[in-house]
């Protein structure tokens, strides 16, 4: 959503007055999925070059270490480490939502062999279950 920010891109979009209300507008998935969909009509209508152009202007000069540590796939790699480890398999349950629509609160688990081993709050269900595989990575890298 970075980079959609710097370009503007959430006062380009044509929301409906329902969605403006619950404020669309701001949701970053929203405005992620607007971003992508941008790069991919570009791509298709003017081709590989003016999409790789539109990234070396657009993306590649605000990628620095602080935002690819902001990237990281805690729940892909709380995935491996369990597999690598001989662990079963991660499921994620939502186990509380509160707050009104446009500003939401989700909390989930992650949750091996029944057991609860991380918990992890966000602002949509995605975020909470990567806050949740962060907190049980650092539970169990703790615990070794």
């Amino acid at each position: 959503m970075t980079f959609a920010n710097k370009q503007n891109f959430a006062e380009l979009i044509l929301l409906g007055k329902g969605e403006e209300k619950t404020g669309g507008r701001t949701r970053p998935s929203l405005i992620a999925d607007v971003f992508e969909a941008f790069i991919g009509a570009l791509f298709l209508d003017q081709g590989f070059d003016a999409a790789v152009t539109f990234a070396e202007t657009a993306i590649i000069p605000f990628i620095n270490d602080d935002l690819m540590t902001g990237i990281l796939d805690h729940k892909t790699f709380l995935q491996e480490y369990l597999h690598q480890h001989g662990h079963g398999q991660i499921v994620y349950r939502l186990i509380e939502e509160s707050g009104p629509a446009h500003h939401k609160a989700f909390t989930s688990e992650a949750v091996l062999d029944s057991t609860a081993i991380g918990r992890g709050t966000g602002r949509t269900k995605k975020e909470s279950e990567q806050q949740a595989a962060r907190i049980a990575l650092e539970s169990i890298q703790l615990g070794e």
